[in-house]
């Protein structure tokens, strides 16, 4: 298969052929972290139908498969789980079978997982990223995908136990007197690319109407989601606006996936985070809450639950001075770019006689 000829995006000349697999939130941004690590190879992303998806289909090769998780059975609705991971079975082994890649890297999560077996089962070489969303165990992907891979990754020296194998690689970094963008009085709310959030919402639209806000309030409430009165709502945002606006919001109110979080931060925002619950019905387990009491610890965010809690958090910042905070992920981009070399080296040797 000629797969320069067929991929528009690809790089001139053979290189690897390589399938990034994520799901359409965190775990994709976290791919494009990393993405100088396959410059050269011809790379194609696998991932959910997200506004993030949409916008990185402009400049490269973008497969979409169905949302699924292992989350949907415990929340009540096991026959959607059923029904989006046969329709995803069916569109990664398309994809795999299209493009026949040398590598797939993986950050997880279910509707990933298709793709890295039937990929594995054509030969590929498989890299797991566990999630930078997991500080102090695996997650369900992890877990799952780990016999699959061969090779781990981890970003959490607490992970090292389950995995002694793995290469760890810590990006989280506080950028101490770094220069912060110049604000304007915004509040931007955003519940991420995937899923509406409709508390967080109705949060920040109830403080406005009490006068508990004195910016101009933008609301992202993701596809569906609700749409109050009172403030400026938008379902979905390209991903260089959403970077835009973080630039000029003094505040952000977010959920508690770690893409949201990390580009707020290094934007110089002050950022209150409100976890989504999963005895709430708002996600499939309660990791987000993990991440969000990491990252407080840390002294890096607020965290809220209620309008009175948004309204006592945002209170705090105010108070202080904001923090910059970023995820340097140049040490496991070289470590990559490394191995996509070794790993195109070995295709392209002659075998022994």
């Amino acid at each position: 298969m000629n797969d320069t000829a067929s991929d528009p995006h690809a790089p001139a000349g053979r290189g690897l052929r390589i399938v990034l697999a994520a799901s359409g939130g965190g775990h994709l941004r976290q791919l494009l972290d990393v993405e100088p690590a396959w410059a050269g190879h011809s790379a194609t992303w696998v991932t959910e139908d997200t506004a993030l998806s949409r916008s990185l289909a402009a400049s490269r090769d973008v497969r979409h498969v169905a949302h699924v998780a292992l989350g949907q059975g415990r929340l009540g609705a096991p026959l959607k789980m059923a029904a989006r991971g046969l329709r995803n079975l069916v569109q990664s082994i398309a994809h795999v079978t299209s493009v026949r890649p040398d590598v797939v890297i993986s950050t997880g999560a279910g509707s990933a997982f298709a793709t890295l077996l039937w990929a594995r089962l054509f030969g590929a070489h498989v890299i797991v990223i566990e999630s930078f969303a997991r500080f102090d165990h695996p997650s369900a992907f992890g877990r799952i995908a780990a016999p699959f891979a061969h090779e781990r990754i981890i970003q959490s020296a607490a992970l090292q136990p389950y995995w002694p194998d793995a290469k760890l690689f810590d990006p989280l970094r506080t950028l101490d007197g770094a220069p912060r963008p110049s604000k304007r009085p915004l509040l931007f709310a955003t519940v991420g690319a995937t899923l509406p959030f409709d508390r967080l919402v109705n949060m920040v639209a109830e403080l406005k109407a009490q006068g508990g806000l004195p910016e101009d309030v933008l609301i992202q409430t993701g596809e569906g989601g609700a749409r109050p009165d009172g403030v400026t709502c938008v379902e979905t945002l390209p991903f260089e606006t959403v970077r835009e606006t973080l630039q000029a919001a003094e505040i952000v109110v977010c959920h508690g996936g770690t893409g949201s979080l990390v580009t707020a931060l290094r934007a110089g925002c002050r950022v209150v985070a409100v976890p989504r619950r999963f005895a709430l019905g708002e996600h499939y387990d309660d990791h987000q809450s993990e991440i969000t009491h990491a990252f407080a610890a840390k002294g890096l965010i607020e965290i809220a639950d209620t309008t009175d809690e948004l309204a006592a958090a945002i209170a705090r910042l105010r108070s202080r001075p904001a923090v910059c905070a970023t995820t340097d992920h140049s040490a496991l981009t070289a470590h990559l770019a490394g191995r996509m070399a070794e790993l195109a080296a070995r295709r392209q040797s002659p075998p022994r006689p």
